[in-house]
C-alpha cells in the first residue's frame, strides 16, 4: 500500500524516552499522518507515550514490517545504526535524532542503505529548523569570524556521549552549512566534570575561506544560554536560538563621508523546531523534496564532531 493509498505516511515512533515522547506527541497531532504505533524496550513506558497519544504500542522495532511507511528512531546514539539500518533495508524511511550513528563508517552504511532501498534518510539536527536559524542563514554571506555558546544545566541524558556529539554538534553543523568549504584546522579542549566524559568542551575551527569560528558548550551550567554571532564585511547577524530571534546590523555607505548603521531586530515568526522538523521529514516521505538535513548532512556533522573529539583527546 503507497502512503496515498493508505491516506498519508504511516509512521511508528521508536525509542519513547524524553526525545521520543516528544516525537509521538507531534507527530499524532500532524495533518496527513498516521501514527501507527510506539516501540520501546520498556513496555510500560511504550504503554503510557501510547496511551498519551492514542496509538497502539510494542516492544519491538520488527513488529513494524509491513505496517508503516517511516519511522523516527529516538534510541541512545549507541544503537541508532542498529536499529536504523535494519528499517531501511526494508524500505522503511527513517530520521534518526542526532549524532546519525556513533561513527562515520555506521552513518556510511545508513546512507548507502537509503540509496539502495529507496527509503528517505534524515537526521534531527533539530536546531536547523528553529526559525531563528532559518531567518538568519540566508543574511551570512562569507563570515570572517562566527562564535557560538550552547550552555545549558545537566540533565542526567545522553551521558552515553560527551558534550560535541550530545549539544555542539547542533552548531557544528549549523556553522557547516553557514561557511560552505573545508574545515583546514581544529584546536580543541574537553574537561570531564560531572561524568567520565568532556561536559565542558571550547573548539577553534578554521575554515579554508579563513573564517574563524569559537563553539564553546557545557551542559554543566547554571545558566542557559543558545546563541550564535556572524561577523562579515560591513555586517553582523546576532542569532538567540533559545528566544527565537535574530538581530541583523550593517554598514550602509552613503555618498557622505559618514557612513550609517542600518537594522534591527527580524521579524522572526515563532514555532516548534521539532514540529517543523517532522513536517519536513513527512513530506520528503510522502513524495515531496528532500528532508533539509539528509544523512549525508548528518555524516557530515559527525566527521567535524569526530575530529574534535580527537583533537581533545577523547577518541
Amino acid at each position: 500500500m503507497t502512503t496515498a493509498e493508505s491516506g498519508g505516511p504511516r509512521v511508528a515512533v521508536v525509542g519513547v524516552g524524553h526525545f521520543g515522547r516528544h516525537h509521538a506527541r507531534v507527530l499524532s497531532t500532524l495533518p496527513g499522518v498516521r501514527l501507527e504505533t510506539v516501540v520501546d524496550i520498556d513496555l510500560a513506558r511504550a504503554q503510557a507515550t501510547a496511551a498519551e497519544v492514542g496509538t497502539a504500542f510494542a516492544g519491538d522495532a520488527s513488529s513494524l514490517d509491513g505496517r508503516v511507511d517511516a519511522v523516527t528512531v529516538a534510541v541512545p546514539t549507541d544503537v541508532h545504526h542498529a536499529v536504523a539500518l535494519p528499517l531501511l533495508e526494508r524500505g522503511i524511511s527513517v530520521l534518526v535524532e542526532k549524532p546519525i550513528a556513533r561513527t562515520v563508517a555506521e552513518a556510511d552504511e545508513l546512507i548507502a542503505a537509503a540509496a539502495a532501498n529507496g527509503a528517505v534518510l534524515a537526521v534531527g539536527h533539530t536546531e536547523r529548523y528553529n526559525p531563528a536559524v532559518a531567518a538568519a542563514l540566508p543574511l551570512v554571506r562569507s563570515p570572517r569570524f562566527i562564535e557560538v555558546h550552547r550552555i545549558g544545566a545537566f540533565a542526567g541524558r545522553s551521558l552515553d556521549i560527551d558534550v560535541v556529539f550530545d549539544l555542539m554538534i547542533h552548531d557544528l553543523d549549523i556553522i557547516l552549512t553557514a561557511v560552505g568549504g573545508d574545515v583546514v584546522s581544529v584546536e580543541a579542549v574537553g574537561v570531564p566534570v560531572l561524568t567520565d566524559r568532556a561536559d565542558i568542551a571550547n573548539v577553534r575551527l578554521r575554515f579554508e575561506s579563513g573564517c574563524i569560528v569559537n563553539l564553546t558548550a557545557s551542559r554543566i551550567s547554571r545558566e542557559q544560554i543558545r546563541k550564535l554571532r556572524f561577523f562579515q564585511k560591513d555586517a553582523y547577524i546576532s542569532v538567540d536560538c533559545a528566544e527565537q530571534k535574530v538581530e541583523g546590523w550593517r554598514l550602509a555607505r552613503g555618498s557622505g563621508s559618514v557612513p550609517a548603521i542600518e537594522g534591527g531586530k527580524l521579524d522572526v515568526p515563532r514555532g516548534e523546531p521539532l514540529v517543523r522538523e517532522l513536517t519536513d521529514f513527512v513530506a520528503a516521505v510522502a513524495g515531496g523534496p528532500a528532508p533539509t538535513v539528509d544523512g549525508v548532512a548528518g555524516r557530515r556533522a559527525l566527521a567535524l564532531a569526530e575530529r574534535v573529539a580527537e583533537s581533545m583527546g577523547t577518541t
